[in-house]
């Protein structure tokens, strides 16, 4: 039976009737470095990083001669090739399966020679560029609901029943997404309707969370799982949206507007969605401003212990990713 058609029942059945109501890339997808301004550059977790240029693109456009690169990384050790670490013989560097401790300063040091046509003279000219990589990952959406049902009453039964069988059915509907309703409240209060005079109505309030019991079992391996579970979460949120737009569908087409006591409001559906981010992560617009929708790793001097959307500061935290201030 569909979810909409067992919650109008259930309405007959509890009051009768009642009444009508980034990064700066090139075309080629390449980062080029900036003389005397580092480069911010955010790689999504276990994904490879974007081809970092060990030139800035002015330069690039001209010949060069004799060009060296030397790359140095966060542990101020010379890279070089490795599964992980790519460096072309052109100074092109690419990190692999980018992981938090990964993060941090990348610096290439780039000389070339220029020479004299007149006198085949050369000098060597010598350019530092530096890249801040920082790991990230997409952040884990709940949606915040809030829906509004009219009641004989503020004072009986009927309305605990009702929150009880509507939270029922909407965790009925988003079962097989692993999605499930939490932290559910009500309130009922007295609303002066324009031309109606004075009604009851109950306020109820509602989180669509991505993490039912089980839900790792979504995942299939996958390294991303919060891909899997904000797409499911989207799901569910369709489908409650549908309920209650089909809920108001029916009072005002199919029953002559003649409606049960308790039914819903029409047009008091609000959604907000939330953002939360894994333990490690966090998010900070004004450090990064061109991936100010991503959870970012947490830099050295901060941590963050929990689903959080923000880095606490931990002076003694000396690592990208902590979890913890030790």
């Amino acid at each position: 039976m569909r979810a909409w058609v067992l919650l109008s029942a259930v309405l007959w059945y509890l009051t009768g009737v009642g009444w009508q109501r980034n990064s700066e890339r090139t075309e080629k997808g390449f980062i080029y470095g900036k003389p005397g301004h580092p480069v911010k550059v955010y790689v999504k977790l276990h994904h490879n990083s974007p081809v970092l240029v060990c030139m800035d693109f002015k330069r690039a456009e001209k010949e060069t001669v004799d060009p060296t690169y030397l790359w140095v990384g966060p542990n101020e050790k010379q890279l070089s090739g490795s599964n992980r670490i790519n460096i072309t013989n052109t100074g092109k560097l690419t990190v692999k399966d980018f992981l938090e401790p990964l993060s941090g300063l990348y610096t290439c040091s780039f000389s070339y020679k220029t020479i004299k046509a007149e006198t085949q003279e050369e000098k060597i000219v010598k350019q530092r560029y530096d890249f801040m990589i920082f790991a990230y990952r997409e952040p884990d959406y709940s949606y915040q609901m809030a829906v509004r049902f009219t009641t004989k009453s503020c004072v009986g039964k009927y309305n605990d029943l009702l929150f009880r069988v509507l939270k029922k059915i909407l965790d009925n509907l988003i079962f097989d997404l692993s999605c499930h309703i939490i932290e559910p409240s009500y309130k009922c209060h007295s609303v002066k309707v324009p031309k109606h005079g004075l009604i009851h109505e109950l306020f109820i309030a509602f989180q669509v969370n991505p993490f039912a019991p089980g839900w790792k079992g979504t995942c299939n391996e996958s390294t991303d799982c919060e891909d899997t579970t904000n797409h499911n979460i989207l799901q569910a949120r369709n489908r409650i949206e549908e309920f209650f737009r089909s809920q108001a569908y029916i009072f005002n087409h199919d029953l002559n507007k003649t409606l049960p006591a308790m039914h819903f409001v029409d047009h008091s559906f609000q959604i907000v969605r939330m953002d939360s981010c894994r333990p490690g992560f966090g998010k900070n617009e004004g450090l990064h401003s061109n991936c100010a929708t991503c959870c970012v790793v947490c830099s050295p001097g901060t941590f963050s212990p929990d689903v959080d959307v923000t880095c606490q500061t931990c002076i003694s935290v000396q690592i990208y990713g902590a979890k913890s201030c030790q």
